[in-house]
């Protein structure tokens, strides 16, 4: 017969539990203690659980725990988190049989390296240049989207699709609703297979190898004091780094960041200043034939994101961010692990998004049908141009309400055609950057955050960006940064 587990903790946490659990007169679906150990954690669900069901000794159970919190210089979801490990540790060595093996110097030196900010800065930056830029960027966004884009589609795909459209359809309607300019297949496939899918499945590979080789949680050892600035901690790497992935996704992932005021901070960043693989993909191709323009363009993001993280977390009541973080082993990554996680987020990547690019392209059919993209295009041709942009580019930006990765796309039919200067394409990519959350995003956001919430993001981005489009633009023109 199996003993029952018990952890014991130190004693103030063991006296609020017992006097907690006295308070606790309803019926829970989890034992009183365990009630008792969540409220201590401050659970959010819990709380409100537990407000609505103890209405006579709620206060009381607040007053306990905040008496508790100043008893210990530590959080208590630390205090407690750190009880459980040491138990699970004692369980475990007393269950398995170590043999001595000598830890590889080399990882070990390594690992160090990349933790500590003077050596892991430049570790970081190197990671960023042959992963993302080098990687992504010129081999993703430039030599396999060059070959599908102006090969695959531009010589074979999309003239025989709007050849065969003329020669097969009788209506026009029809026909521009699967070929010519902004057909399902010769624009909504477009983009999605020959533009954003080679970004996304390079990015897939690299993020796959990063997270296989244990650098994440050393990323977040690192990014941990800048973090606390902004009112995250380095737990918020995770959220941060799977946004250049997908918004959608990290947004989802925010939901394991500790406090209320951290996902929403976490959120608000991820909408505005965090471009998901695809858009940063096309950007990375676009700047990078600009001489000047990547960097530039980089600088002001991270400055955006700094300032407006900073920013957010004075004026979000709560407490500062705690953190600690179990950091494994660094090792090689395994070949087969990449390749499933791989094949996991692109079959994620065809199921969820392709088919969003698809409905995108049916909206642009239908506002051109009955004219309201021309309307829509119209009242947006002032704001590009208050931003220093051409009217052509306010086609890219409708694009961008669906997807800004769609409105990425976009900006390098533009590129592609000359409409662009090196300095109007660098202010277009930084206020896309910039723009607001497409649907999907928007959708998690209200699933995640609430309506309230996730409409004052949007609200607080949409004026922000071309403002600060705008803004930019000025400072480019004025100092002569880039012609």
């Amino acid at each position: 017969m199996s003993m029952p587990l018990e952890i014991t903790y130190d004693h103030s946490v063991e006296l609020a539990i017992a006097k907690i659990t006295d308070l606790l007169k309803s019926q829970y679906v989890l034992s009183k203690r365990a009630i008792s150990l969540l409220l201590l954690q401050e659970d959010e669900d819990i709380l409100e659980l537990v407000k609505g069901s103890e209405i006579k000794n709620f206060s009381k159970i607040v007053q306990i725990i905040e008496e508790t919190k100043k008893k210990n210089d530590r959080p208590l979801n630390y205090i407690i988190s750190l009880s459980r490990q040491q138990r699970v540790d004692a369980l475990a060595n007393s269950a398995i049989v170590k043999v001595e093996k000598k830890e590889s110097r080399l990882a070990e030196s390594i690992s160090r390296l990349t933790m500590n900010p003077i050596t892991g800065i430049p570790i970081l930056l190197l990671v960023l240049y042959y992963g993302l830029y080098k990687f992504v960027g010129e081999f993703g966004a430039g030599t396999i989207v060059d070959f599908l884009e102006e090969h695959i589609f531009g010589v074979y795909i999309n003239p025989w699709v709007n050849g065969t459209a003329q020669a097969l359809i009788p209506w026009s309607w029809l026909r521009d609703l699967l070929a010519n300019d902004y057909g399902i297949i010769t624009l909504g496939i477009r983009y999605a297979v020959a533009i954003i899918l080679p970004i996304v499945g390079t990015f897939f590979i690299m993020f796959s190898i990063i997270e296989d080789s244990g650098y994440l949680p050393r990323l977040a050892m690192l990014v941990d004091r800048v973090f606390k600035k902004i009112g995250l901690n380095g737990r918020a790497v995770i959220p941060m780094t799977l946004g250049f992935g997908c918004d959608t996704m990290a947004t989802m992932v925010s939901r394991t960041l500790e406090t209320r005021r951290e996902r929403i901070i976490s959120t608000l960043l991820l909408a505005l200043a965090i471009p998901c693989s695809a858009q940063l993909g096309v950007i990375l191709a676009l700047l990078s034939g600009a001489p000047g323009a990547l960097p530039v363009w980089l600088i002001f993001i991270g400055l955006i994101f700094l300032l407006i993280g900073y920013l957010t977390s004075k004026l979000l009541p709560g407490d500062k961010p705690s953190f600690y973080m179990e950091v494994p082993p660094l090792r090689l990554p395994k070949l087969s692990n990449v390749l499933t996680k791989t094949y996991t987020r692109m079959q994620w990547y065809f199921v969820e998004i392709v088919p969003l690019f698809i409905l995108a392209s049916i909206l642009i059919w239908f506002g051109n049908l009955t004219g309201l993209f021309g309307v829509a295009i119209g009242w947006m041709q002032p704001v590009m141009n208050f931003i220093g942009l051409p009217d052509k580019a306010a086609e890219a930006f409708l694009f961008g309400f669906f997807r800004r990765d769609y409105g990425a796309a976009g900006l390098y039919d533009l590129q592609q055609a000359g409409l662009l200067t090196s300095r109007q394409l660098v202010v277009a990519a930084a206020t896309l950057t910039l723009f607001v959350p497409c649907i999907a995003q928007f959708s998690m956001m209200l699933k995640e955050r609430g309506l309230k919430t996730a409409l004052a993001i949007a609200g607080f981005i949409f004026p922000f960006a071309f403002i600060a489009g705008s803004a930019f633009n000025w400072i480019l023109t004025t100092f002569k940064v880039l012609q």
